[in-house]
């Protein structure tokens, strides 16, 4: 069965609702469950790796461009290929690609203070808790909204590798102030969107695999936000 938005949870007329809403509250507890998990894998991997040296050792040799472009690579796999995977594949997968993003994230603990890491780390934190539950509360169908974030999504994009090039101070802080605005934004839709994958019809493997697709998404915003705000309230070490 294919994820497609056709799959929405109140498709399952013959079921109880009472059974339905259970049903949801245990599907979104399992999306946010894995998006803790492997965020808590990419901060527990991107510290232990400089505290070790490991991330020293790498960051100047090829192999780094594997441990940068690898998390792509699995995401694609992902996409692509998770209704011909095994539910245990598509887990493995998740927190191979949390452990490598946090393998290539092991900078931010070499440039900036750990409180400052922290800190930003509760700020979006908050944010992203605020937008989601707005996300999975709001009656209000938010698809124009996601379409305008992902215009902004691709604008990021094209900017920050126009700005590899330029490196300009004043373009990396635009790009950081828009980046807050589409990844706060992009929580709430994606909140709405994983919700309406839920169908109570699902059989165990699909609800896994929705599970772990849905929290990819939200583990995307979350870090994607943090790493943006960090531009604003971390400080460099000296």
């Amino acid at each position: 069965m294919s994820f497609d938005q056709g799959n929405r949870w109140t498709a399952g007329a013959a079921v109880p609702r009472v059974d339905i809403d259970a049903g949801l509250r245990e599907y979104m507890l399992r999306v946010y469950s894995y998006m803790a998990g492997g965020l808590a894998i990419t901060g527990l991997v991107a510290y232990f790796a400089v505290a070790s040296g490991i991330y020293l050792s790498l960051a100047h040799t090829p192999l780094m461009w594997v441990i940068v472009l690898a998390p792509l690579g699995l995401v694609l796999l992902l996409q692509f290929r998770i209704n011909t995977m095994s539910l245990g594949a598509a887990q493995a997968t998740y927190w191979a690609y949390a452990a490598l993003v946090g393998l290539s994230l092991g900078f931010i603990f070499l440039v900036y203070t750990g409180a400052s890491i922290a800190t930003t780390f509760f700020i979006a934190a908050s944010m992203f808790l605020a937008m989601s539950i707005w996300g999975y509360t709001t009656k209000r169908d938010l698809t124009r909204m996601g379409s305008f974030l992902f215009m902004g999504l691709i604008g990021i994009v094209i900017a920050s590798v126009v700005n590899i090039f330029l490196g300009s101070a004043p373009l990396q802080f635009a790009i950081a102030i828009i980046g807050v605005i589409v990844f706060t934004g992009l929580t709430a839709w994606d909140t709405q969107q994983i919700k309406e994958m839920y169908w109570a019809g699902d059989g165990t493997i699909v609800a896994g695999k929705k599970a772990v697709m849905g929290a990819l998404r939200l583990y995307l915003d979350f870090l994607n936000l943090f790493l943006m705000l960090l531009q604003f309230v971390g400080v460099r070490r000296n």
